[in-house]
């Protein structure tokens, strides 16, 4: 006997009529839609952008740092600094030196190293000296800066630093002679004063150009005072 519901879902059978009924029971392929992972992740970037937190998914990429040698970290060119002073030291035109880059393209290092070194000659026991000598420096070159720019030059502060520091060389040079001519005092005079022309020769014809016309004596005369100065540090006068 056969018993039909009215809903249809299931049909109840005897056991004798069991055996001839077969089949399955499919589950209906039911699907959420609860929205793909890149669809939120597209809302999400649009909410943050309308709002102006766009930045907040900016990836910075790890770029692989390029090493650098320390003197090129510290911006110290060393061939530069030897033709500069090769420019200095010998500041004749017909050498063929083109002693203006000592000027146009002004160092911090070459000079501080060139006035460092003058500093330790001049110790002689002495510590202060090296601070006396380094603020003549700094200051002394303010000075001839001033000067230079009240007379109508068209020269900067780092510009007569660099010129002054390595003009210091010549002094540098006449430091082991004075040593071997102490003991013959007009020998010694002499060697102390071609120093200090060459240092001041080799810096004003740097700094004193054809724009101060007249008024080049207006400052090659303090720039010779700065140097028999700083030979006073070294002698100890």
């Amino acid at each position: 006997m056969q018993f039909s519901p009215s809903n249809g879902d299931f049909t109840f059978v005897s056991s004798t009529g069991a055996e001839e009924l077969s089949g399955t029971i499919d589950a209906p392929d039911i699907k959420l839609n609860m929205g793909s992972d890149h669809s939120r992740d597209a809302y999400a970037a649009n909410f943050l952008r309308q709002r102006g937190y766009g930045w907040l998914l900016e990836v910075e990429e790890d770029e692989a740092e390029e090493t650098k040698p320390l003197l090129e970290e510290l911006d110290i060119d060393l061939k530069d600094i030897y033709y500069k002073i090769r420019c200095v030291l010998m500041p004749m035109p017909s050498l063929g030196f083109n002693r203006q880059v000592v000027r146009d393209n002004p160092d911090f290092w070459g000079p501080l190293a060139v006035v460092l070194l003058f500093s330790m000659i001049s110790i002689y026991g002495q510590f202060r000296v090296v601070s006396w000598i380094i603020t003549i420096w700094i200051f002394g070159s303010l000075m001839i800066f001033l000067l230079a720019r009240v007379l109508g030059g068209e020269v900067s502060y780092g510009q007569v630093l660099g010129v002054i520091g390595y003009s210091l060389l010549p002094l540098i040079v006449i430091a082991p002679l004075l040593l071997f001519t102490g003991a013959f005092e007009i020998v010694s005079t002499l060697v102390k004063l071609c120093g200090v022309f060459w240092a001041a020769y080799s810096a004003a014809s740097l700094l004193v150009s054809d724009e101060f016309k007249t008024k080049k004596p207006l400052l090659i005369y303090p720039i010779f005072l700065l140097y028999i100065y700083f030979l006073s540090l070294y002698t100890g006068v």
